[in-house]
């Protein structure tokens, strides 16, 4: 009887290469449907920001195309964001675009060092009520984001962009081999072209470049004064980034049942940064919306990414004259069409079935980045809430219950965490002026969590003390004696 022999574990150059090799087909035409849906942002970003759109396109197709290379998510794009852009406006206004590049370089050096240092394990604590937030607000924003639009039309831009949501929708029932939104883009706009529509265009949005950007570093002085007024751009710059891309990370990875490595995506934003800030664009990160049209158009691999970012540059130096042809009615129906897919429609079913406290997180979430338009922000207040919730809960496991022995020995049996949230409780678990002649703390069930605790502990002896009662520990864990011994050492702790 023969042993099949093994196949040797492919090399992580040979992984790496299937990630480009892996869907190819696929991953062009979502790349030239998500370079489409680009230009409306990036110069939309740029506006935000206080910045000519070329800045916002620079950063564009530069940031898509370095990604491809070097980030740990394939499949995801990252660009020019409104959060990205919203951080910077300060900025812009109170000393200038040469500033914003020097800013836009230290945010990529600092998201390096983060990447560097595994920062990205920390996204383990960002519970599923808070991701679910962070996606329906996202598809909140990304529908509200296209409002705009439609100041100032007539009838035509609402046939438009009707009849662009009919073949998205439709087209897939009967034809498939090419994604429907790029082919709602063609339609619409050769009807608008031919029927010379009165509807606003990607020509309208602002000016856009004709010719690659230069190598160059900032003009700012090399100075402390210039360090101080960037760093806190920068810094700030780089959580937002990191946040937004970790997130949009993992729920790439959920919708294309896959892993991706995070600390890599966190160098390769970072790497991205840098090269953007030299040639002229601003900070940016991974795009939700974009990154959820390229997977839901069947894009896969890193080519997607950097097909993207490389049509977007031909749109913009080659085919410019057919770009700003574009009706905008075909772009708001591909965005209308990411903001129904993007929002969770699960958890509006489930609402009633789940916790109070995480739909509470949830809601609480999407209300706070909706009305700050800044994920980051909605992001922060849920997993506060969501801690503050757990501590709540988990300081009410902790019981105190105690019988008594004919010699008139009372033993108190405690169980659960003690912590800060729980010594309130505990303290006046106790019955002091009960007529004893010894005190047993039985502490085999718990386990004491931080000072606070042990603080609480030291408390309850005082009191029996102060009465001539002596009072026995026993069943500390290792653990928990070790944190007793080290903060009893040099006497009492806390107030009594």
């Amino acid at each position: 009887m023969s042993i099949p022999a093994l196949s040797p574990p492919r090399s992580a150059f040979q992984a790496y290469v299937a990630e480009w090799l892996r869907n190819p087909r696929g991953d062009v035409l979502s790349g030239i449907l998500v370079a489409l849906a680009l230009i409306p942002e990036a110069i939309a970003f740029s506006i935000i920001a206080g910045v000519d759109p070329q800045v916002g396109l620079y950063a564009s197709f530069i940031i898509a195309i370095v990604i491809a290379f070097v980030g740990g998510r394939p499949a995801m794009i990252s660009a020019a964001t409104g959060a990205m852009a919203l951080v910077m406006t300060g900025l812009v206004r109170d000393h200038g675009l040469q500033y914003l590049f020097a800013a836009t370089i230290l945010t990529g050096v600092l998201q390096l060092a983060f990447g560097w240092a595994g920062l990205a394990r920390y996204l383990k604590f960002v519970p599923r009520p808070v991701m679910t937030g962070f996606v329906n607000a996202l598809a909140i924003l990304i529908f509200l984001a296209q409002l705009p639009q439609f100041a100032g039309e007539g009838w035509q831009m609402y046939a438009l962009l009707a009849l662009a949501l009919a073949i998205i929708y439709l087209l897939p029932r009967v034809f498939r081999a090419v994604p429907s939104p790029l082919v709602a883009i063609v339609v619409v706009s050769l009807i608008a072209y031919f029927a010379h529509a009165d509807v606003r265009t990607v020509g309208d949005m602002g000016r856009l470049p004709t010719a690659l950007p230069l190598l160059s570093l900032p003009q700012v002085p090399l100075t402390l004064e210039t360090l101080g007024i960037v760093f806190p751009v920068a810094l700030t710059l780089s959580l937002v980034g990191l946040l937004e891309s970790l997130l949009t990370a993992q729920l790439v990875d959920e919708r294309t049942d896959t892993t991706s490595d995070k600390n890599t995506e966190s160098r390769g934003q970072g790497v991205a940064n840098v090269i953007t800030g030299l040639f002229g664009g601003m900070a940016g990160c991974a795009m939700i919306g974009q990154s959820m049209i390229n997977v839901g158009s069947g894009g896969r691999g890193r080519l997607s990414t950097f097909v993207a970012g490389v049509f977007l540059l031909l749109l913009i130096l080659v085919m410019q004259p057919l770009l700003v042809q574009i009706p905008m009615a075909a772009l708001v129906a591909v965005m209308i069409m990411v903001s129904i897919g993007t929002f969770d429609w699960g958890s509006l079913r489930t609402l009633a079935r789940y916790p109070r406290g995480e739909t509470l997180v949830m809601l609480s979430t999407v209300a706070v980045t909706v009305a700050t338009h800044d994920l980051s922000k909605g992001v922060l207040v849920g997993v506060v809430l969501s801690a503050l919730l757990f501590a709540r809960q988990v300081s009410r496991l902790s019981r105190v219950s105690h019988e008594d022995a004919p010699d008139g020995t009372r033993t108190y049996h405690v169980s659960g965490q003690l912590f800060f949230v729980s010594t309130h409780d505990f303290v006046h678990s106790f019955d002091l002026d009960r007529p004893v002649t010894r005190v047993v703390i039985d502490l085999t069930g718990a386990h004491l969590w931080d000072g606070s605790a042990v603080a609480a502990l030291d408390k309850v002896r005082s009191r029996f003390a102060a009465r001539g009662l002596p009072v026995e520990l026993v069943g500390l864990n290792a653990a928990s004696e070790t944190l007793l011994d080290r903060l009893t050492a040099g006497g009492p702790v806390g107030g009594h």
